[in-house]
C-alpha cells in the first residue's frame, strides 16, 4: 500500500504554504506581534475564501469535500507559520455557525476548566462535553453565542503573546448541538497535533539553518558533535510525530489520535527547547522567533486533549 502524499495533496500543502508566506510571513507576523492584535479579520476571510474552514464540508453545502488527511496538511502549515486565532474551532463549526465556513465568523472553543482563547474576538463558542469519571473525554459539543459568556469572564495573562486568554467564572451552558454527530474533541485533538507537528518541523529547520550559519572557533557550530546530536534528536521526534499524525488522519481512530497528540506535543515542546539551545543566548531574546514556538507549543499541549486525558484513552484501550 502506498502511503505517500498524492499529487493533489502536495499541491494543496504547497498552496497553503504559499498563501501563508504571502499573508503572514515573518515581517507581518512581527508587525502583528508588536501591534498586539489577535485575529486578523482580513486574513480570516481570505482563509475562508481559500476553503480552509469549509475543507471538509460536502460540496453540496458549499464546501470542498475533502477529509481529515487534507485537513491535517492545512493545520500543519498553520503550525509552521504560528498563525494565530481559533482555527480549529472555526473549522469544526463550519456549516453550523453562520459565516464560519467563509471566514466571516470567528468561533472559539469552551472546554470546562480551561481558559478560553480569543473570547473577546469570538462571534460564537464551540462548547465541548466534559470528561467522564476517569478523566477520559466525552464526544459531544454544542454551539452557543459568545456575548453572554464574555459577560461572565475575565482576561488572564497568557504565556503566548498571540493568544489572549479569558477565564470563564460561570458554568458552561449547553447550546444547539452540532449537526451530523461527529467527534469534535477527537478531531480537534488531531488538528492540534498537526499544528504541533508543523511547529516541531519548523523549529528543526530553524536549528539546522542556524547551526550551518553560526561559526565558533573558525567552524560552523553544526560541525560540533553536541549540536549534531541536538539536531538529529529534533528530526527524529518530528518525523516520529509525523508518522503518527498522518496515520491517525487516515484511520481516524481515537486511540491513534490520542497517541499522535502525545507524540506531537512532546516533539513541539522539546524541539523548541532544543532549538533555543542551538541558538544560544540569542535564542532567549525577543527578536528571535524560537520563544514564540515554545510558548505556543506549551499552550497548545493543554488544549483539546491534555496529556492526562490522552493517557486515559490509551490506557482504556489496554483493558
Amino acid at each position: 500500500m502506498d502511503f505517500q502524499l498524492s499529487d493533489d495533496q502536495r499541491a494543496l500543502r504547497a498552496g497553503v504554504r504559499e498563501l501563508l508566506a504571502g499573508r503572514f510571513g515573518r515581517d507581518r507576523m512581527r508587525a502583528a506581534l508588536d501591534a498586539g492584535t489577535g485575529v486578523d479579520r482580513a486574513l480570516w476571510r481570505e482563509l475562508g475564501e481559500a476553503g480552509f474552514f469549509a475543507l471538509r464540508l460536502p460540496e453540496a453545502e458549499g464546501g470542498v469535500g475533502l477529509g481529515l488527511p487534507e485537513a491535517v496538511l492545512l493545520f500543519e502549515e498553520a503550525g509552521r507559520s504560528l498563525l494565530p486565532g481559533p482555527l480549529i474551532a472555526t473549522h469544526l463549526a463550519a456549516g453550523r455557525v453562520k459565516g464560519a465556513a467563509q471566514g466571516e465568523a470567528v468561533v472559539t472553543v469552551l472546554d470546562a476548566g480551561q481558559p478560553v482563547a480569543h473570547l473577546g474576538e469570538a462571534d460564537a463558542l464551540l462548547v465541548l462535553g466534559p470528561g467522564d469519571a476517569r478523566g477520559a473525554p466525552e464526544e459531544s459539543a454544542t454551539v452557543r453565542e459568545s456575548a453572554t459568556v464574555r459577560e461572565a469572564a475575565e482576561p488572564v495573562r497568557s504565556i503566548d503573546p498571540f493568544t489572549p486568554l479569558w477565564r470563564v467564572t460561570g458554568p458552561a451552558e449547553a447550546g444547539e448541538p452540532l449537526p451530523r454527530g461527529g467527534r469534535p474533541r477527537t478531531e480537534g485533538a488531531l488538528l492540534a497535533a498537526a499544528e504541533q507537528l508543523g511547529s516541531a518541523a519548523r523549529t528543526t529547520e530553524m536549528a539546522v539553518q542556524h547551526a550551518g550559519a553560526r561559526e565558533q572557533f573558525g567552524a560552523p557550530i553544526g560541525s560540533f558533535q553536541a549540536v549534531k546530536h541536538l539536531c538529529a534528536g529534533m528530526l527524529v521526534r518530528a518525523e516520529l510525530a509525523r508518522c503518527a499524525v498522518y496515520a491517525a488522519a487516515v484511520t481516524a481512530d481515537p486511540v491513534e489520535i490520542a497517541g499522535a497528540k502525545l507524540l506531537a506535543d512532546d516533539a513541539a515542546v522539546r524541539n523548541a527547547r532544543d532549538c533555543l539551545q542551538v541558538h544560544g543566548g540569542m535564542g532567549f531574546t525577543w527578536e528571535s522567533d524560537v520563544h514564540l514556538h515554545l510558548k505556543r507549543a506549551w499552550l497548545r499541549s493543554g488544549q483539546w486533549l491534555t496529556a492526562a486525558a490522552a493517557e486515559e484513552v490509551l490506557a482504556g484501550n489496554l483493558c
